[in-house]
């Protein structure tokens, strides 16, 4: 027969320092599977709605890219930073989940892309969102109102997302004369690596005016990503307040 375990008489923790570690401890747990937690579903996110316009060099070099990515990747931390702000009062929702994302996204592309499907990562490479994010909570955190971070920040947004990735691309963008047909680098890398599936209109649009270049499109393609960023924001601020007022009531209580 084994004895019985021996019931402790003691407390665990016994000191206001025991006590500020285990907090301590208690929330480095929680940001570790947060920071798990957001990778996910900023990647999904990501994948279901900007998806093959962030995926390959030659189709970055379009105003879709330009224009289309900043506007739908600006909502998940508009709803987060709400939660965030009114409940907890932390500034830096909007950078934390930019950085899961990239993370996930580098993850991605180095493991999948790469690894199992051996396209050269100067094609698969992703962009970057994290001065966008760093320019969303600044603005946040110094007027403490949702509707200048709509307008400053979303107009930062958009445009931090042209200037971080402009030198990514630009190298990209240099124009190429094969056999007669003038075509950017990135469109030359796009026909020497066939990708199964890639719908054939992408082609077809992409020989109109939708070319960037580097030319004047790009600030109208900025200025379009800046006002609709600046819509998106307010509404899934909408969708944050929604969160926190309905089955969520839990929230009201931390």
């Amino acid at each position: 027969m084994t004895a019985a375990p021996i019931a402790r008489t003691q407390p665990a923790i016994t000191s206001a320092e025991d006590l500020r570690r285990a907090y301590r401890w208690f929330d480095l747990i929680i940001a570790v599977l947060l920071f798990f937690l957001f990778m996910g579903l900023y990647h999904i996110i990501t994948i279901l709605t900007v998806g093959d316009w962030d995926f390959w060099s030659d189709w970055k070099d379009s105003r879709w890219w330009l224009s289309f990515t900043p506007t739908v990747e600006i909502a998940f931390p508009a709803a987060i930073s709400f939660i965030f702000w009114s409940k907890f009062r932390l500034p830096f929702a909007a950078t934390f989940l930019t950085l899961c994302l990239v993370s996930a996204e580098w993850i991605n592309r180095i493991c999948n892309m790469h690894g199992w499907a051996y396209f050269p990562l100067n094609f698969v490479w992703p962009a970057t969102l994290i001065p966008g994010g760093i320019a969303l909570d600044t603005v946040l955190l110094l007027t403490d109102s949702y509707l200048l971070t709509a307008i400053l920040g979303g107009l930062l947004w958009a445009i931090l997302f042209y200037l971080t990735n402009w030198p990514l691309i630009s190298h990209f963008l240099l124009p190429v004369n094969l056999h007669g047909v003038l075509m950017s680098l990135a469109d030359l890398q796009g026909f020497h690596y066939i990708r199964t599936g890639t719908p054939e209109y992408i082609r077809i649009i992409n020989r109109g005016t939708l070319r960037t270049f580097g030319q004047d499109p790009i600030y109208l393609s900025v200025a379009f990503a800046a006002f609709m960023s600046m819509l998106v924001y307010m509404a899934f601020l909408g969708m944050g307040w929604i969160f926190t007022r309905t089955q969520f009531k839990w929230l009201k209580r931390l």
